[in-house]
């Protein structure tokens, strides 16, 4: 099982240079590449909500090969939460700095994918979750999304406008800056639009399909848009 990467930053060292103190996050993607590109485009072009917190984001298992279905996500954002917290605590940070631990993962007909969500949400984890996959994210930022996948990513995937020969088409699980700046408030919306469609009494895992990074994106990351 692949092994988190620390932050760069020390609980126990005070903000540098008199510089505004950030409250961390610590990112656990299942993907190696897709989730992680997006998050590199956040970190560089993200616009910070206003009035909030600034945030320092890790990706935990960027550099990880193994370890990456759901459960082993939250396994070892479990340990790092229970470590980093010890540090907080150390440094009597306020409420509003404590460190947050995340997981984005997919449905994508993964057994234990109730298992998982749950065991996020008993210990403080927090999941931005897509049913069947990432890529329902990525295609509202382009257009409404209604109707079932059933289950299959790839479904999702062949509705992504790329051109045949095209960078997107050469690379299409590298997310693209042209592909999402401009286009948040869009996909929020198409997004929730998309996800309104489930009875409120429905299961998260048995809604196809849905996304909730939106929410990750403003209150784990405080971006209002990019």
């Amino acid at each position: 099982m692949g092994r988190a990467q620390k932050g760069k930053d020390s609980w126990e060292r005070p903000a540098r240079g008199g510089g505004q103190r950030r409250r961390q996050v610590f990112i656990f993607t299942e993907g190696k590449v897709t989730e992680p590109s997006y998050l590199d485009i956040l970190k560089d072009q993200g616009v910070p909500l206003a009035n909030e917190v600034p945030v320092e984001m890790h990706i935990a298992n960027r550099k990880a090969d193994s370890g990456r279905k759901p459960l082993d996500l939250v396994q070892q954002a479990i340990t790092l939460k229970r470590e980093e917290d010890r540090k907080a605590k150390r440094a009597k940070l306020e409420a509003k700095y404590l460190p947050q631990v995340w997981c984005l993962f997919d449905h994508d007909r993964y057994k234990h994918i109730r298992d998982a969500l749950e065991k996020a949400d008993a210990a403080g984890i927090g999941v931005a979750f897509s049913h069947p996959c990432f890529e329902v994210w990525r295609l509202a930022h382009y257009k409404p999304v209604s109707g079932s996948f059933d289950g299959v990513c790839g479904e999702a995937v062949k509705r992504l406008p790329f051109q045949r020969g095209s960078q997107d088409a050469t690379t299409p699980k590298v997310v693209l800056p042209h592909q999402v700046l401009g286009r948040y408030k869009t996909a929020r919306q198409n997004a929730e639009r998309m996800n309104s469609q489930h009875a409120a009494h429905a299961a998260k895992w048995d809604r196809d399909p849905y996304t909730d990074v939106y929410e990750f994106v403003e209150k784990a990351l405080h971006i209002d848009t990019y």
